[in-house]
Formats: structure tokens, sequence, C-alpha cells
């Protein structure tokens, strides 16, 4: 029983972070239709930075300045590069290429930087553990809990309260209609990009903390991982991407905790379980748990 209590907190604090990254790629999608698949180079660009500047600054303002540099990297990238031809929905997926070769050039140069080694980012809980009755969990997981449900909480907030999150809103249900009304589509997208870019500076901490070694160059793949979260829960729920990445977490983490009863299934089947879980909820559900129900012509 303390090992499955133990594989849940673990699958917990995973989806926890899973969740901040997936929110990132819904955000992105409602505000401009496009998946952005530089998002792990975007997340290792902001561990990159809080590593090399935690020395200097302390963890808390590396951090800082991590969140506030990738965010302005992934709005520079949305306006420089994304809206420089025709806004048409339809063109979206021209827009989502064209993330895949930034996604392709800054992962190369990161590359190079970190090379072969394992960065730390100098995070206050070390390798420091808590006892909670019978089970022993590291501060890390407890830290990556309670930090991304303040992230999360403030950043449904700003859908929900704020007049971007409503004009976020009415151009993910009807651009045109939106524009027509006044809302600056141009702005909301970048400062959708912005959020994004944040969330993904701050999801690299967690990611690269115990009981993980550290940063390193392979560590933007993790990335991917909630890509199959914001699937699940639909591409324009935010809801959905955090039902998603709790599913995503708690499935990869007991997959990997009962990797010897699951042997039949091959070794190593937790790195691929989330992508299993995405296909088989898909195929129940094409559009996603969350996703709202279209109107249909017959």
């Amino acid at each position: 029983m303390t090992g499955f209590l133990d594989n849940v907190l673990t699958g917990l604090a995973l989806g926890a972070v899973y969740a901040l990254v997936a929110l990132g790629f819904v955000t992105i999608f409602k505000a401009s239709g496009v998946l952005n698949f530089a998002h792990g180079s975007l997340l290792l660009l902001g561990g990159y930075l809080t590593a090399i500047l935690h020395d200097d600054l302390g963890f808390a303002g590396a951090l800082a300045v991590a969140v506030l540099v990738t965010a302005a990297v992934a709005g520079a990238m949305d306006r420089l590069l994304l809206q420089r031809g025709e806004q048409d929905p339809r063109t979206a997926h021209v827009q989502t290429i064209v993330t895949i070769g930034v996604d392709i050039v800054l992962v190369t140069d990161l590359a190079r930087r970190i090379g072969g080694d394992l960065l730390s980012l100098g995070d206050p809980w070390g390798d420091a553990v808590t006892s909670l009755g019978p089970l022993t969990v590291a501060d890390s997981r407890l830290a990556a809990i309670a930090v991304s449900a303040l992230a999360i909480a403030a950043a449904f907030a700003l859908f929900r309260f704020t007049p971007w999150g409503l004009s976020l809103r009415a151009a993910a249900e009807d651009a045109e209609a939106a524009a027509l009304m006044g809302v600056r589509l141009t702005r909301i997208r970048t400062v959708a990009w912005c959020l994004a870019g944040g969330l993904a500076a701050l999801a690299a901490v967690f990611l690269a903390a115990f009981p993980a070694p550290g940063l390193e160059r392979t560590t933007g793949q993790i990335a991917l991982k909630a890509f199959p979260a914001a699937i699940l829960g639909g591409m324009a729920s935010p809801a959905g991407a955090l039902a998603g990445s709790l599913l995503i977490g708690l499935t990869e983490a007991l997959v990997a905790g009962y990797q010897t009863e699951l042997h039949v299934l091959g070794e190593g089947f937790g790195d691929v379980a989330p992508y299993a879980v995405m296909v088989l909820v898909l195929l129940v559900r094409p559009t996603g748990l969350f996703a709202a129900k279209g109107a249909t012509r017959v």
C-alpha cells in the first residue's frame, strides 16, 4: 500500500508540472490556432537561463529573469515570425511548421552550450526529503505540486476575471466577430504566447530538480509528454489540460512503479504509456475529454 501511495504522489507531482506545459500548449492554440512544437526548446531555454544565472542572482532572481526572458522570446517569436504573414485561421498549419524550424534552431544552439554537462538550477530543495506518515517524499515534489497549483490558479484567474481573458475566450469562439467588436487579436495572441513561455520556464525547474540529476540537453523533450495531456483534454480546454496532465502523470508513475508486474509490456513502457493512453482515449472521444461539442449539420 505504501508503494502505491508513493507512486500516486509521484504521479501527482509529475502531472502538476506537465499541467504547466500543457496549459501553454492550450493557451497558444486558443489564441492562434497554432500547435507550438517549439515549446520544449522554450522550456530548455528557461532552465538554461536559471542554471547559468543562479550563482550571481540567487535562485529566485535567476528564475524570475528566466521566466521573463523566456516569455519575451516566445512573444517575439510569435510577433516577428508567425504574425508577419496573412492572419487567416486556414494558414495556422503553416505557422505550426514554422515552430518546428524554430525548435530545431533553439535546441541545436542550447544543446551546443550545455554539451554533455548536467546543470544544477540551484533550487533550494536540493535532495531534501520529508516524511509524511509511512511515506518519504522529496521536497522538490511537494514544491512542484504547491507552486504548480498556485501558477495554474493564477492562470485560470487570468482567463476568467481579466479583460484579456475575456478577449481570449471571445477570440477563440469567433475571431472575426471579436475583431469587429474591437478585440485586438494581435495583442491577445502575443500575450498568450508570453504566458505560455513563462509557464514553460517555470516547469523546467521541477523537471530538472531532484530526483532528476539536473538539466541536460534532452530535458526539453520531456515537454512532449505534456502534449498528449493537452490532446486528451481537448486543445481548447484549459481545464481539460489540467485533467489530462494529472491522468498522464499518474499513468506514467504507476506504470513505472509496477514495471516488474508489467514486464510483459516491455521494459521502459512507462515512457510510452502517456501516448498509449492518448490513443485509447481518442478512440472513444476523438475531440478530447473536455472538448465542446460543435453543431453538426444533418
